[in-house]
Order: C-alpha cells, then structure tokens, then sequence
C-alpha cells in the first residue's frame, strides 16, 4: 500500500472517530452531569439518544450533498457546524439545553462517517474496501481506549465540561488535517437534484439493492448490541458494581481494545475466507454469548462474568461492520454518498432504540442493558437467516 494511501486511511480513520470520540469521551461523566444538573441519569442518557438520532439525520442531509457537491465541501462545513455546536455544550446551563446541542453537535459528527464510506468505495474495490475498513476500526478503536481514559482524567482535576472543550480542540485539528490533505475523489455531478422528491427517488433505488438492505440490518443490530453497552454500561459498572470514574474510563478501553484486535484479526481472515463466511460466523456467536450474558445478569453471577461476555459481545463489531460496509457499499457509484449516508442513518436507527431502549426499560438493575444486548445480537443472525436468499453475487454491480 502506497504511502498516501496509509495518510488517506488515517485521515478517513480520524474522521469516523470524531462520532465515537464525541460518545465516548463523556461517558464518565453522566454520574457527574446528572449531580450538576439535579436531574435523573436517565434524562442524562437522553443526551445519548438526542446524539445518536441526529447522527442518523444528519447522514440523510449529507448524502445527496456529497454526491452533488463533491466530498470536501459538505465535509468542511460539517466540522464547522461540530466545532460550534461543542462549544455550546459546554455552555449548557441545562441538561435539556445539552440534550438539544448534543443533537446539533451529531450533525457535524456524521459527515465524516458518511464522507469516509464514500471515498473508501471512490478508492478501493470491494474485498480491499473490507480490508480497508478494517483498518479505518483500527484508528477509530483508539477513541474509546483514549477517549474515556481522557474524560475521566479531566473529571478528577476540572468538571465535564472541560470534556466537551477537549473535544473541541481535537475537532479544530482534524479540521486542519481534512483542509491540507484530504483529496477530492467524487466527481462533482449537477445533474443530481437536491429537490426532497428526487433525493427520496435517490434513497429507494438504494434501498431496492436486496443486498444492501441484508449486510446494512445485520450490521444494524450489530451497531444495537455495541451501543446498548454504551448507553447501559455507565449506570451498570459505576453505579452498580461501584467502579470509579477512571476505573470506569479503563473498562471501557479494554473493550475497545477487543474491537482493535477483531478487526485486524478480521483483516488476516480475508486472505483466507469470503467477508460473508466471516459475517455468518460471528452472527452464530452472538447467540450462546447473547444469552449467557443474560444469566449473567438475572442470577447475578458478579462483575468479571459480565466483564468478560460484553468483551466478546463488543468484539463482534469488529468483523460484522467492516465486512458489511464493504459488502453493502459495492453495488454503488454515481450514488454512493446516498448509498453510504442511508447506510449510516439506518445502522444508527438501530443505535437510537438500543439505547432509547436501555433508558425505557431502566429499574435500577443491569437486566435492561444485557437483554437489549442479547436480543440484538439474535436478530442480526435472524436478519441474515431471512434476507441471506435474496443475495446472490457477492461481487460489485
């Protein structure tokens, strides 16, 4: 691989990581928030969802932009409207005021997500797209090892709102990155009408792709099982197993660590095996671990149990979402900013409900998180059961 090719995926890297920093960096601090706001966490963990729905959104907006308007410009603006919004957050003087700029923040989040698809399938054909992606996680795996360590560490000197400072600072440079050395690799194409008639014309030709819709559900609740852990993991571990805040921020890079390794593991097991054999195979583990997880929970078997099943559990993303997105991607050309934001705001309605779903059901135990777990986990092999015989070429259209 060609040195600007390695600066191109470090790039694309850190610009899908701007998502997971914007998550996971404050993770720590919910107890915190919730203390300085005098509001129950599970009104804090709606800045979580309100995130997690713009990010879904905002991809919808971005799509037809890039496909339009080339990839820089929308990406460019979208970093701005972040560097903003990240300072608005850290001027909230509610947490319903932080629950609407964590919407507005998520909006500049996603560009980069939808952007990096996009140049992965300009660049790279399709088995080397998944390879590709693989190493987009590697970068992006960083985030929730550093991230955490990061907030947590600000907590014990400074407050949370020194996180969303933080975040602004790495927002600026990444923006200075993208304007030096980020190329331009989508034509820019007038002919695509940014009229809401034709942008939805745009979104259901993608979503007639039999295939795309098979590899973009199974990653979907694949996506639900990693962010139901997220949503869920801060009340479990420090308010119910009593981990400090930066013991917290080391649980959570451990976990990041297991997603780093799945994925390179998931890059060697392409130079033997087709990406779909990979995805089936982890679908079939989700189940046994899914459920035991669940025992976990209900029979209360202690903390290093459950530890050690979300290890696995996490791990699985790292070979479901390369492997998917490259497969998911691979139909598409002229429309693949469509193609990569529909994509994104699906597997992200996944994330809205996983963790809509662990604030609903809240009653004070673990149950709630590990049954969304589980469940997600099971569906995303049922998705593929069902949808597996409508997908016949694995090869680009």
């Amino acid at each position: 691989m060609s040195q600007s090719n390695r600066l191109l995926i470090l790039l694309l890297g850190a610009l899908t990581a701007i998502g997971p920093f914007s998550i996971d960096m404050y993770l720590p601090g919910l107890q915190s928030i919730s203390k300085d706001f005098g509001t129950p966490i599970s009104n804090v963990q709606l800045t979580l969802t309100s995130f997690f729905f713009g990010f879904s959104f905002g991809q919808l907006i971005y799509g037809p932009l890039i496909d339009k308007f080339g990839r820089r410009t929308p990406l460019l603006i979208g970093i701005f409207a972040y560097i903003i919004s990240s300072i608005g957050c850290a001027l909230s003087v509610s947490v319903w005021s932080l629950v609407f700029f964590r919407f507005l923040q998520s909006f500049g989040a996603c560009a980069g997500m939808v952007v990096s698809r996009a140049v992965v399938r300009d660049v790279f054909s399709p088995h080397e797209g998944a390879k590709v992606f693989s190493q987009i996680i590697l970068v992006m795996g960083v985030a929730p090892i550093v991230a955490p360590t990061v907030g947590g560490l600000l907590l014990s000197y400074t407050d949370w709102r020194m996180i969303f400072a933080v975040l602004t600072v790495i927002s600026v440079v990444i923006a200075v990155g993208t304007w030096l050395y980020l190329p331009e690799t989508g034509l820019k194409d007038s002919s695509i009408s940014l009229k809401f008639s034709q942008v939805m014309k745009e979104y259901y030709e993608v979503l007639m792709v039999p295939r795309f819709n098979a590899y973009v559900i199974a990653s979907g609740f694949s996506a639900a099982v990693m962010f139901a852990y997220i949503g869920g993991s801060p009340f479990v571990f420090m308010g119910i197993f009593g981990l400090s805040e930066s013991e917290y921020g080391w649980f959570f890079g451990s976990n990041a660590a297991g997603l780093i390794l799945s994925s390179q593991l998931n890059r060697l097991l392409l130079k033997k095996f087709e990406a779909e054999s990979i995805i089936n195979a982890v679908s079939i583990f989700y189940v046994p671990v899914g459920i035991l997880l669940v025992f976990a929970s209900m029979f209360q078997w202690g903390m290093i149990p459950m530890i050690v099943l979300i290890f696995l559990l996490v791990s699985g993303f790292g070979f479901i979402v390369p492997n998917s997105s490259a497969l998911a991607m691979a139909p598409f050309s002229r429309n693949a900013g469509s193609a990569s934001a529909l994509m994104g705001a699906l597997q992200m309605v996944f994330a809205v409900f996983a963790t809509g779903g662990v604030s609903l059901l809240h009653d004070g135990t673990s149950l709630p998180m590990t049954l969304v777990m589980a469940g997600s986990g099971i569906l995303s092999l049922l998705s593929l059961t069902i949808l597996r015989p409508k997908v016949h070429n694995p090869q680009a259209n």
